[in-house]
């Protein structure tokens, strides 16, 4: 255990987290996501897990430490539902919450096709699987940056 940190974080995802940089993608899926596979394809090559929790509890750990992207609009998106893709599940009305919590502010996430949200994913640093088992709890995170203190 470690002080001021989610227990969630575990050694693996906390490893990714501060290996990141300015710019890199994660991708928070559920458990129908095809992880493994498309983790291997990754810039960090394997499945990191965060299990038997929600995606948007995952979120509220990950973001605890991980500052959103400022400079692009796609910091935070959403995989579409199929054929309706206005739609927005309980499970990312929880998850839009749990982003603008740690933001401070309303931060709208985009959404992505789900075919075109599986080759993103491919291009992400890096895939974290939850426990989260509703249909399309399947999200991608930019990592921003964290500005330095003042000095004086």
């Amino acid at each position: 255990m470690l002080k001021n940190l989610d227990p969630l974080l575990n050694a693996d995802v906390l490893y990714a987290l501060r290996a990141m940089g300015h710019g890199d993608r994660l991708v928070i899926c559920d458990t129908n996501f095809p992880g493994d596979s498309i983790a291997r394809q990754t810039r960090l090559g394997r499945l990191l897990r965060i299990d038997a929790v929600t995606a948007p509890r995952a979120a509220r750990a990950i973001l605890s430490v991980m500052p959103l992207d400022t400079f692009i609009d796609d910091a935070a998106a959403r995989m579409e539902i199929v054929g309706s893709p206005d739609e927005i599940p309980d499970v990312q009305v929880e998850m839009q919450a749990e982003i603008d919590a740690a933001e401070g502010k309303h931060w709208p996430m985009v959404s992505i096709d789900r075919m075109d949200f599986y080759e993103h994913a491919k291009n992400a640093y890096c895939v974290i699987a939850t426990g989260e088992r509703r249909f399309y709890g399947c999200f991608i995170l930019t990592k921003g940056v964290i500005p330095p203190e003042e000095v004086r």
